[in-house]
């Protein structure tokens, strides 16, 4: 159940890595579901790279779209809410 403090409010209009990668995942497995049935059944296999990928991140924590993500600068859950509790504190 979502919380209704607007602490969590704010945190969650910010878009995390964790998140991001989730978001990016999900986008891609669509886009591969619809060029496989509209363009050449070939691109099953972009579905099989995008779900074999995040099996295997699952256990290793290795994720070459949170890496790529992170050097964009999107930020992980813990330095989002570390970022706003700092806020808080500086503001109090």
């Amino acid at each position: 159940m979502p919380s209704t403090s607007s602490n969590s409010t704010s945190q969650n209009r910010k878009l995390s890595l964790e998140r991001a990668v989730m978001a990016f995942a999900g986008f891609m497995m669509l886009v591969s579901l619809g060029l496989t049935v509209w363009l050449s059944p070939h691109f099953i296999w972009l579905s099989v790279f995008v779900g074999a990928n995040l099996f295997q991140s699952a256990f290793s924590g290795f994720c070459p779209a949170a890496i790529l993500m992170a050097k964009l600068g999107i930020k992980t859950q813990a330095q989002l809410t570390h970022e706003e509790l700092t806020h808080k504190a500086l503001s109090q």
